[in-house]
């Protein structure tokens, strides 16, 4: 059993630290919940602001669930897509988190 690497991953102190920076699952909810009312509020469907944001269904099904992250430019283009300003939404999300 010398040189074999376990059959099972083990972090690394990387993985570790990246675990660690994630948002704690209330806050994580806060915003999952605050976009999907936002798209829910400006009267779309997940295909119709897709659609609005030339990418597939899966793309909002996938940001909305929390399987993928959004960076502030694309969370940007999605506030515009659904009609409030990117401040608008940091504001509505910081009401929550308080």
């Amino acid at each position: 059993m010398g040189g074999l690497a376990p059959a099972y991953p083990i972090a690394s102190a990387d993985a570790t630290a990246a675990m660690s920076k994630r948002s704690p699952p209330s806050q994580q909810n806060a915003l999952l919940s605050l976009l999907r009312e936002i798209r829910s509020d400006a009267g779309l469907r997940q295909v119709d602001l897709a659609e609005k944001l030339g990418q597939p269904q899966p793309y909002v099904s996938r940001y909305e669930s929390g399987e993928r992250r959004l960076d502030i430019l694309e969370l940007r283009q999605v506030c515009d897509a659904v009609g409030i300003k990117l401040e608008e939404f940091v504001a509505r999300l910081e009401k929550r988190l308080e």
